[in-house]
């Protein structure tokens, strides 16, 4: 049976280049960073080298880069980090609606704590308004926190346009890049932005590590707490291999992004097209445009998400209903919800999302698969007996 992975926005292969440059930090350079010995040290200058990696990749300076466990942690050290560092300057922070759980379940937490939280709404195509931000701003707000594209629908928000708004009134501007850097040109400086999240998993680096761009200036307290690691914003012994898998993983996503948008999106074009014709009373959720190069996410009518997925899986695809991290859950999408879609409408949506190994033949294949495990599905369905 064929094999086909369309998985990619939850998480990619590492890497063999990757891999094979973490390879002697388990065993041949193990010493932990913080010892002033060679051992130490050599460790110590591998770290190094990745921030200079991390950092030229999104036009940083080194110094501005703090390496994590990944994107949750990025998200969560941001908003807490300027939450509690700025308590005395304000206690409101600005979000939109579909941002991924990391941003909402830490802002639940901190509106427990008495900060108030301002989710914006998002047009049918997931798009943030900027003059709905502006609108939003009180004296009392301290942060603002929009993604720079959404992890289910991959519609591209205006952060340049944001950070207008941001920098003339002093606020700081965060957004998590998780879906976007090594995929699409990121630049901080271009975006405007203070604090911006990345994780090495979601661009063929490995599991368990990530980074937070801070811009040199900005006011935050440290999320973890312990030895003086990472110039004292985040105490722990580093994860030496991860580091250096993550700073090759962007040393590599630089130099084949190019590459990468011209192999990717005209797939994602053939699949949105031939889902859309093929299969009666489907949409395109997200803007047609303004989305990720990998990222595909429809709904279908009278069938359910889960059901599809299933049934896909049992032929070999892989594909997902939403994020990852709540493919547990028999919710309907806040994403989805939040740009119009219907209950009903929201619980039939697939995401298909594209990587380096994709093919055309995978795209062929899902298009022969998909229409008549939706055919089965339908004929089982009471509604869609009754729009006969």
């Amino acid at each position: 049976m064929r094999k086909v992975y369309l998985d990619y926005a939850a998480t990619t292969p590492t890497r063999t280049e990757v891999m094979a440059a973490m390879q002697p930090y388990f065993r041949q350079v193990f010493g932990n960073p913080s010892s002033i010995h060679a051992f130490g040290q050599e460790a110590k200058g591998a770290i190094e080298s990745s921030r200079d990696k991390v950092a030229a990749l999104l036009g940083a300076s080194p110094e501005e880069i703090v390496f994590t466990s990944g994107g949750t942690e990025s998200d969560n050290f941001a908003l807490e980090g300027v939450a509690f560092a700025n308590e005395k300057k304000g206690n409101h922070i600005i979000t939109s609606a579909i941002e991924h759980h990391a941003i909402t379940e830490c802002c639940a937490f901190l509106k427990k704590r008495g900060l108030e939280i301002t989710y914006l709404p998002v047009d049918k195509y997931g798009l943030v308004d900027p003059q709905e931000v502006k609108k939003a701003i009180t004296d009392k707000t301290i942060l603002i926190s929009i993604m720079h594209a959404n992890n289910e629908m991959g519609t591209i928000e205006p952060l340049a346009e944001i950070s207008k708004i941001t920098k003339e009134k002093g606020i700081y501007f965060h957004t998590d890049a998780v879906q976007t850097v090594g995929h699409l040109s990121v630049n901080v400086k271009e975006l405007g932005v203070d604090l911006l999240s990345l994780s090495a998993h979601k661009f063929y680096g490995p599991k368990g590590v990530g980074a937070l761009y801070i811009r040199k200036g900005t006011r935050l307290v440290s999320f973890l707490h312990g030895g003086g690691q990472e110039r004292g914003r985040r105490a722990s012994t580093e994860n030496v291999p991860g580091i250096v898998g993550l700073g090759i993983a962007c040393e590599l996503a630089q130099a084949e992004m190019g590459k990468n948008h011209a192999q990717l999106q005209p797939l994602r074009d053939k699949l949105i097209k031939g889902i859309l014709e093929k299969i009666p009373e489907s949409q395109l959720n997200g803007h047609p445009t303004l989305r990720l190069p990998n990222n595909v996410n429809v709904s279908i009518k009278y069938v359910e998400g889960e059901s599809m997925l299933l049934n896909l899986d049992i032929v070999g695809v892989a594909a997902s209903t939403g994020s990852a991290c709540t493919s547990g859950s028999l919710e309907a999408s806040h994403v989805l919800l939040a740009i119009g879609l219907s209950h009903e409408l929201a619980h039939g949506s697939l995401r298909f999302t594209l990587g380096k190994e994709t093919t055309e033949e995978d795209i062929d294949y899902v298009l022969e698969q998909l229409p008549p495990i939706v055919e089965k599905l339908r004929a089982m369905s009471p509604l869609y007996k009754g729009k006969k």
